[in-house]
């Protein structure tokens, strides 16, 4: 997914600052979730997921290009009420950043976690990069 810099990206060292890559990975996760399911069919992601947890490697530092970045995105780890998105950004062809988030579906109606439903799961599958389980 092609990912646009903003010029307030950078920080004052003159790269993009590493807490943007958050809201790199955010949009890549939006036109997963938003997008493309409701391209392929609707799923109960849309109505809610919880961030559990990131983690980020920076490989080299970005400065701003009107190129976009290229922000690849998988998922793996499906279980009943977990999943984790992988990501890894490239500027320019090279590596940047690799990341991962592991999400959770909520139910903000009763304000409590849920379980993956099988058509969620059969759905995460499809970005996967293993085999459902």
């Amino acid at each position: 997914m092609a990912v646009p810099m903003r010029w307030s990206d950078m920080d004052a060292y003159g790269h993009v600052n590493n807490v943007v890559y958050l809201q790199y990975f955010e949009m890549a996760r939006v036109a997963l979730f938003f997008e493309r399911a409701s391209l392929e069919e609707r799923t109960g992601l849309r109505r809610g997921t919880v961030v559990a947890a990131h983690e980020i490697a920076y490989k080299r530092p970005v400065v701003y290009s009107s190129r976009p970045l290229d922000v690849q995105i998988w998922v793996s780890g499906i279980r009943a009420a977990a999943f984790t998105c992988h990501y890894e950004v490239f500027d320019h062809e090279n590596l940047a950043v690799t990341g991962s988030t592991l999400l959770a579906p909520f139910d903000f109606s009763i304000d409590r976690p849920r379980r993956l439903t099988p058509d969620e799961k059969e759905f995460l599958a499809r970005w996967g990069d293993e085999p459902a389980g």
